[in-house]
């Protein structure tokens, strides 16, 4: 057997403007980016309007690929964690261990299984379920009764569990195995080195990363649109004034463009600053925040929240939710030209497809981090981890915040203000009617600085990933207009598809700059699985199987 491919030179530039980039990624990613808020800002009634087109196309076409190729991301995690001879292969050469111990990795982990979406959606995700899933839609269950909180957490544990997490655990686990076992760069060209070897140095190379780039850029943009929408309905909670919202034609209430350019400007100019102090800096000390505020909240809930009623939501959601899985994971329903197949296919992709697309696109961001931070750790050890201990973190918190949630409406003690508000303000809106006048502005206040150290920390790590992937895997610190062009892009992107078409207008761009990168993560679980058996056979055979063991024949 030839030995595993442990070279995979990029050119980068040796000086200039772009020192240490691969030029060919850095610029075309910039143009493409570039051109899209060039776009949504000059034309953002066609930019919207042509985004939705696609999307529209995409949903009808592809809704099985999305489904299938994320069961295959959780088959292959589950596979490689259970078989004996891929799960006790370490992530880096065999004498490395851990960097992190054990408490700081699950704590890591428990970082990144939170944050603005958990914000956002911890409330929002069980009350729409709860008044809507397939099975009311079916007629099995009615809406808003006590009879379909346990249909509302199987769907709100699907798209928070296993799936989503395999998502990212594979991109983490192809990124950390070459990198650390063959010392290939640190980007994500280097995953699918065992199918096209080194015509990966070329331009074949170079689309991959400039994909992953652009899908990180909507990934991202996503997750920041949801939180600036939550920070300025905080900002609205608690006394900003009436400037922050206005009123439309139907007499409906929106953002006004002045607050989302005011929240963009402190949200990525915060973010800016944090990222150019480096990660040993800015984004460790704002982490450091993100765990105390995370761990408050949650503990307030558990004390002043509906307790016995979120603990039983989280484990009878946990057991249904899993024998659900082997059905649901592959289900997908189409318009059969009835009503009822309309409204499965339109909820379908409104939630189930949207949430893979937004795994996928946010996977580039989440994967470099699982590897940064699982060097020495066996398969098997990463596997689990990576997708257990973050899955669970979503299940309590959706099960705590959101049974309390459902539990005021059941009671009536909300009497349907929880419900009544917008996805982004229900968080809000229950603390409102849970506490005093006084202390609800007082909690409403530290969502607000959570939130805000959520916002900061993602655009400030998803800056320097970018900038990692278009250095070529290098993850030494980067010229100062670098970060800046990215921590601006990230701004305009958001801002500028907000004002050209709200929410739905990134929504739509995500899910189309998501499609190129689902297949890019299927052949990294097909190298993966590659890699993996072929050094298994070697170890069979006595021949090295990692970078250093090759070195030293």
């Amino acid at each position: 057997m030839k030995p595993p491919l442990t070279d995979l030179p990029i050119r980068v530039a040796d000086s200039g403007f772009y020192k240490g980039f691969a030029k060919i990624v850095a610029i075309s990613a910039k143009l493409l980016v570039g051109a899209l808020i060039i776009w949504a800002v000059a034309f953002p009634t066609q930019a919207a309007g042509v985004l939705s087109g696609i999307n529209n196309i995409i949903l009808a076409t592809f809704n099985y690929w999305y489904v299938y190729v994320m069961a295959f991301f959780v088959f292959v995690c589950l596979l490689l964690a259970i078989m004996p001879a891929s799960g006790r292969l370490r992530l880096g050469h065999h004498d490395d261990r851990p960097e992190f111990s054990n408490f700081s990795w699950f704590s890591m982990m428990f970082g990144a299984g939170i944050g603005i979406g958990m914000l956002t959606f911890a409330t929002a995700e069980p009350l729409y379920h709860w008044a809507s899933n397939p099975s009311t839609i079916q007629g099995l269950t009615e809406g808003s009764t006590a009879g379909n909180v346990r249909q509302a957490y199987v769907w709100s544990f699907t798209h928070w569990g296993l799936a989503a997490w395999a998502a990212y655990a594979i991109v983490g686990l192809s990124l950390a195995y070459f990198a650390y076992r063959r010392d290939l760069p640190l980007t994500i060209r280097s995953a699918l080195a065992p199918i096209f070897g080194r015509s990966l140095s070329g331009p074949l190379g170079h689309v991959v990363d400039v994909v992953a780039v652009v899908a990180t850029v909507l990934g991202v943009a996503q997750t920041l649109g949801f939180g600036v929408e939550q920070f300025i309905s905080g900002l609205s909670r608690i006394g900003f004034g009436d400037w922050l919202y206005t009123l439309d034609d139907a007499g409906e209430q929106s953002m006004s463009t002045v607050a989302i350019i005011f929240a963009l400007v402190v949200i990525m100019g915060a973010s800016t600053l944090s990222a150019l102090s480096g990660v040993g800096k800015g984004i460790k000390w704002l982490s450091n925040i993100n765990m105390g505020l995370s761990f408050f909240i949650l503990a307030f809930f558990l004390v002043f929240g509906s307790t016995f009623f979120g603990l039983q939501a989280l484990v009878l959601g946990i057991w249904d939710y899993l024998l659900s899985v082997p059905g649901q994971i592959f289900t997908v329903w189409s318009d059969d030209g009835t009503e009822t197949g309309a409204a499965l296919a339109g909820w379908q992709g409104g939630w189930t497809i949207f949430y893979w697309a937004w795994w996928i696109a946010f996977a580039p961001f989440v994967g470099v981090f699982l590897a940064r931070i699982s060097k020495g750790r066996t398969v098997r050890e990463y596997v689990l981890g990576a997708i257990i201990i973050p899955a669970t973190m979503c299940f309590v918190w959706f099960a705590i915040v959101g049974g309390t949630a459902i539990d005021l409406e059941l009671n009536g003690d909300a009497n349907g203000a929880i419900v009544g508000a917008g996805q982004s303000d229900q968080l809000f809106a229950m603390l409102a009617v849970i506490l005093s006048d006084g202390l609800a502005w007082v909690m409403s206040v530290i969502v607000v600085i959570l939130l805000l150290t959520y916002l900061v920390t993602s655009a400030d790590s998803a800056v320097l990933i970018i900038n990692t992937i278009n250095a070529a895997g290098d993850e030494g610190p980067k010229a100062r207009p670098h970060i800046l062009f990215w921590g601006a892009a990230l701004a305009f992107v958001v801002g500028g598809l907000i004002i050209a078409g709200g929410l739905g207008a990134i929504q739509t761009a995500m899910v189309i700059g998501a499609l190129p990168f689902s297949l890019v993560m299927a052949l990294m679980g097909i190298s993966v699985l590659k890699a993996i058996w072929r050094d298994s056979r070697r170890e069979k055979k006595g021949l090295p199987t990692t970078a250093a063991e090759i070195a030293a024949e």
